[in-house]
């Protein structure tokens, strides 16, 4: 069979067929996506197998009820999670609110021409740099300087407004708002990135149809492209909101590790993942490593359940349905 080479008129080459080598870097390539496709998929499942292995020893033993009682006491052979669990959940909802309200307000005002280029790039960049910064660092600066920075005005608002549960007790060092600050600043570059990427993917027209309306450059933002972008804002907040769940050296050295339920966000707290990491160490073989794991797989469905939540929510939100 002949192969056909087309030419613009003038000699010059438009398309002529595959190669032998380009033929064989094509099914390379396509072999190596496969594998390491399927080499992901095995990983997890080799890692959720190995931590769910050694938290059925535990589950064996203590059951549901390791989900709803408070003490975790090694000596008695007691685990309970339930603060832990709040924890996790409340100072990444928190966080989540905070960080995501700036990340959306950020990309609003670098992607809608509020900015010279020049410096619209320099703040992105900053931004973007705020993803390198180790957690441990975090912590470090919410310790040494953010703590002593915010305990006055929360003390403040205890003795004035103490009657309100958000602010029922004193902030005396560590606690829930320094954890879910600093917590908010590590996912700020997250939201605001991906955010980012959702209104640059709005077609010029769109913003240009909506100003042919006479609306204001904020009536165009907050009603025509903000609802355009959704789909990929929810989509940052999602992971975020996913980030925060799992976040473990900046919570482990801020929140206070206190087994308490409160809605106080001055009160000491502890999470999932700070518990695995303060505890783990020191950890006797046995029921308590068990009950880590099966703390580490709670940890685990509650992150899935956010994610096929948002992958849910997400699909029902595109036009057209599933993506």
């Amino acid at each position: 069979m002949t192969k056909k080479v087309l030419d613009n008129g003038r000699g010059q080459t438009l398309s002529k067929p595959p190669s032998t080598g380009d033929i064989y870097f094509n099914k390379i390539f396509s072999i190596s996506t496969r594998l390491f496709t399927w080499a992901t998929v095995i990983l997890l499942a080799f890692i959720v197998y190995v931590i769910g292995k050694e938290a059925f020893v535990a589950f064996k033993e203590l059951g549901f009820s390791f989900l709803t009682t408070s003490v975790w006491d090694s000596s008695e052979d007691v685990y309970g999670i339930l603060p832990q669990i709040w924890g996790t959940v409340y100072s990444s909802f928190l966080a989540l609110i905070l960080g995501g309200f700036f990340g959306i307000s950020i990309a609003i005002f670098i992607t809608q021409d509020f900015l010279p280029h020049k410096i619209e790039l320099i703040l992105k960049n900053i931004i973007e740099l705020l993803a390198a910064i180790p957690s441990v660092v975090y912590g470090l600066w919410g310790i040494y300087v953010l703590v002593p920075l915010i305990r006055p005005g929360a003390n403040f608002l205890h003795e004035h407004l103490g009657w309100i549960p958000f602010f029922s007790t004193r902030l005396s060092g560590l606690g829930m708002l320094p954890a879910i600050l600093v917590l908010a600043i590590m996912i700020l570059p997250t939201v605001a990135a991906i955010s980012q990427d959702a209104f640059r993917a709005i077609p010029h027209k769109t913003k240009e149809a909506a100003f042919g309306m006479g609306t204001t450059r904020w009536e165009a933002i907050l009603r025509v492209l903000l609802p355009t972008a959704s789909g990929g804002i929810f989509g940052a907040l999602v992971l975020g909101f996913g980030r925060a769940l799992g976040e473990t050296m900046a919570l482990a050295m801020l929140v206070g590790s206190m087994s308490t339920v409160s809605l106080s966000i001055f009160s000491p707290a502890d999470t999932i993942a700070a518990m695995l990491a303060n505890t783990f160490p020191e950890a006797g073989p046995g029921i308590e490593t068990g009950a880590l794991m099966y703390a580490a797989c709670v940890l685990l469905l509650i992150t899935l359940f956010v994610n096929i939540a948002g992958t849910f929510i997400i699909n029902k939100a595109t036009p057209g349905g599933t993506r």
